[in-house]
């Protein structure tokens, strides 16, 4: 669930991990969308993403969190974000990414990733002890996946003129245009209504 500053909510899956980092907030004008101020947003982020479960802190005197996260790391995730929004909207448009955001991304890449472990109920989890530079080194590498792999072609901007949601377009026929069909597909919807119902020269409901 996706929820804009104006306090609405809507579903968004933008169909890949390092993808579902963008709405977060963002470069330029998208700072005013910005969420991670400390490690609470980004350890908040994690345990809400499409991760597997188990990476949010837990409190009190059972087991050590799946996740630590330091003030340092947060303010990585957000340049790693914003290298995030300048590539996937270069790799859209086709043209050449800048090399410093190559490098911030191939430098988060660089860290171990998170610890993948099997439980003695045959579920996954997180080994302890994951870090902040785990996470980031985790959504870097599906980014560089996704850039290199069988759906980079399908990497594309919402199609409503006012909105720069980014997803994959993972479905089978391929045809996905909206960030999400309750927001700005519903609203094209609408507006496509109203435009032929002015055009036969009737009244358009408020």
């Amino acid at each position: 669930m996706l929820r804009h500053p104006d306090g609405s909510s809507f579903r968004f899956d933008p169909g890949a991990l390092c993808l579902e980092l963008l709405p977060t907030g963002g470069p330029g004008r998208l700072s005013h969308f910005e969420v991670l101020h400390e490690p609470a947003d980004l350890m908040r982020w994690a345990a809400e993403s499409r991760l597997p479960d188990g990476l949010g802190a837990r409190t009190g005197s059972g087991p050590a969190p799946a996740l630590v996260v330091s003030a340092a790391e947060v303010a990585d995730a957000r340049a790693l974000r914003d290298a995030l929004w300048r590539l996937a909207e270069a790799h859209v448009q086709g043209t050449p990414p800048l090399p410093d955001d190559l490098a911030t991304l191939n430098d988060a890449a660089a860290h171990p990733p998170l610890a993948a472990r099997l439980t003695a109920g045959g579920d996954r989890a997180w080994a302890s002890g994951g870090t902040g530079a785990g996470l980031l080194s985790t959504v870097a590498r599906d980014a560089i996946d996704l850039f290199t792999g069988a759906y980079a072609h399908r990497i594309r901007t919402c199609g409503a003129h006012d909105c720069r949601l980014l997803f994959v377009d993972t479905s089978r026929p391929g045809r996905r245009r909206w960030c999400s069909m309750e927001r700005c597909g519903n609203r094209h919807k609408v507006r496509a209504h109203r435009a032929r119902l002015t055009a036969t020269g009737q009244a358009a409901p408020p």
